[in-house]
């Protein structure tokens, strides 16, 4: 608990003047709940006893201004320490994303989108209680124990020991709940990530589930996940439920004592029955806060817990990081330099050398897991290889800043990411919308033809992951994203298996008119797509066995010989 508020408290400094009128109403509450127990002594001793008529006027008046502090206090400390919470929760959102997507990709392939997503969207959540609430609450209920607790001892220190005393024996049993609520916290947050994981997987294979009638199957294993999160959180629940009966048990025998003492002292004349009754007011309103003050440190340790998983996420670091320079001048040349590659103990790349020229159309194909995606992929730095080096214009590639090599990078993958925007906003991704340059860049990929013919054309909304389109139509408006930043390199991961042959035979016009341009690689099976290609390299085991034109392979290189056969079948 100390440090969690030893963590977020100093966001409250970037919010002063907010948080003075939040302490303010804090204080306006705490006098308030004073002033209330207060008032009960004039009414039994000036209105009851001495049958004041002077005071019969006041107290009323003075009840009324009691309250309307206390109303006011609260909604100015309600507003404002909600508007401190709601904004600190939206910029640590901003920080979180932000940190995660700069990343190495092999976070993401290891890490489930769905984990990801529960963690940005339920751990936020409970550790919003934290700022938006426990903090704030946790201040207003301290500020009415000191003015309440000063008040009781100003009116009888001694009556007031007794409560003092017996009040602290409920630390023991609290601390031992605690610790159970911790975790018992974190296995609930752990069992929802994983059915948040679940529902993930189930929207995106809908396809798939309806396809083979598998909805049962897919509702069975939702239900484990499912039931695994109401057993944690009814655990957590049940832990929670017991912090109210142990305060008011201790609670009931420090009243009681205070009760039969206090009593003596009214029967002994040593007290009168107005201060008294005063007193008790105060002791029982004394007790709220303090119950409420647990409650609280209860409901800290679920946000403990999300707060722990949070700074996992942000305590890991990139090991790909850009260089200082900027990549301003053309790409006329990339080299790679005796480069191997390893994901853990597999070694994907083996002492891979080849030279990459401006002007030129490149292919790279093999059998799947022969190595050519794990060598564009160093092209664009998704993976920095294990030994060797990458050059571009005889420059070491990890000098270039990551956003200098995206802007000269275009890298278009078999997996197309359509966006749920318009068509003009999915082909400027991420820059200034130019209505020409997009009609040009889909014109060049010739998808202009389709989106000319929608009903908004390039303003026309795709849905999410643009469903609706076709496979063809969706790779080309990729290709026409790509074209669209008019880079020095344009990357064709498996980008033309979903064409159609006639969109296939376009995309080949299209890349010869552009070549000139760029360099040009692209991976492929289909080897109809890339036989016009300048060198092709055929890759297998990690290793380029051949390399020429598709003539000369046909030719001289039996692995690919083999392939052509393949796909003849």
């Amino acid at each position: 608990m100390k440090n969690l508020l030893k963590q977020y408290l100093p966001y409250f400094k970037d919010y002063k003047r907010q948080f003075a009128f939040a302490i303010l109403g804090m204080i306006a509450v705490a006098i308030g709940t004073a002033g209330t127990a207060h008032i009960i002594k004039p009414v039994m001793d000036d209105i009851f006893i001495k049958k004041d008529q002077h005071m019969l006027f006041v107290v009323p008046f003075a009840l009324v201004m009691v309250f309307m502090l206390k109303g006011v206090g609260r909604y100015i400390q309600t507003y404002y320490t909600a508007y401190i919470g709601q904004d600190v929760i939206r910029k640590l959102r901003e920080q979180l994303l932000a940190h995660i997507t700069v990343l190495d990709i092999d976070f993401f392939r290891k890490m489930h989108s769905g984990e990801l997503l529960s963690r940005i969207t339920n751990d936020i959540s409970r550790i919003q209680a934290v700022v938006a609430n426990i903090i704030p609450e946790l201040i207003r209920e301290i500020l009415t124990i000191i003015a309440l607790g000063g008040y009781v001892i100003y009116q009888n220190p001694k009556l007031a020991f007794y409560f003092m005393v017996v009040m602290p024996l409920a630390i023991f049993p609290l601390s031992r709940l605690s610790k159970k609520m911790r975790r018992y916290s974190r296995l609930s947050q752990v069992s929802t990530a994983d059915m948040t994981q679940r529902l993930e997987e189930v929207f995106s294979n809908i396809e798939v589930i309806k396809s083979n009638s598998s909805q049962k199957f897919e509702i069975a294993r939702f239900a484990i996940e499912n039931s695994a999160v109401f057993k944690y959180i009814m655990k957590q629940i049940k832990v929670n439920a017991l912090t109210s009966p142990i305060m008011e048990l201790l609670g009931s025998v420090a009243i009681g004592l205070v009760i039969y003492i206090g009593g003596m002292e009214v029967i002994n004349g040593n007290m009168t029955v107005g201060s008294f009754f005063s007193f008790s007011a105060a002791l029982f309103m004394l007790y709220d806060p303090i119950r409420r003050l647990s409650g609280l440190y209860n409901k800290a340790q679920d946000a403990i817990s999300a707060n722990e998983r949070m700074m996992e996420l942000l305590n890991l670091k990139a090991e790909i990081k850009g260089g200082s320079d900027q990549l301003k001048n053309s790409v006329d040349t990339i080299s790679i330099n005796n480069v191997s590659l390893y994901y853990n103990d597999h070694e994907a790349l083996k002492n891979v050398s080849l030279k990459l020229q401006k002007g030129n159309f490149y292919a790279l194909v093999g059998d799947s897991g022969a190595g050519k995606s794990s060598l564009v992929n160093m092209l664009v730095r998704f993976y920095d290889p294990s030994s060797g080096k990458i050059l571009i214009n005889d420059q070491n590639i990890n000098n270039f800043t990551l956003e200098s090599l995206h802007d000269k990078i275009a890298y278009v993958t078999q997996h197309i990411m359509i966006f749920n925007d318009s068509i003009a906003a999915n082909i400027a991704y991420g820059k200034e919308i130019d209505e020409n340059r997009v009609i040009e860049a889909l014109k060049k990929a010739y998808a202009y033809d389709f989106v000319s013919k929608l009903p908004d054309g390039i303003n026309a909304v795709l849905a999410q992951r643009g469903s609706n389109l076709s496979g063809g139509q969706k790779q080309r408006i990729a290709l026409a994203r790509a074209l669209y930043k008019n880079p020095d390199v344009l990357i064709l991961d498996e980008a033309t298996s979903a064409l159609d042959n006639i969109s296939e035979k376009m995309i080949k016009e299209a890349i010869a008119k552009l070549k000139n341009e760029m360099i040009t690689i692209a991976v492929a099976h289909r080897l109809s797509s890339i036989q016009n290609a300048d060198k092709i390299f055929y890759f297998q085991k990690g290793q380029i066995i051949c390399e020429g034109t598709h003539d000369e392979l046909s030719l001289s290189c039996n692995g690919y010989q083999k392939l052509i056969s393949s796909l003849a079948k």
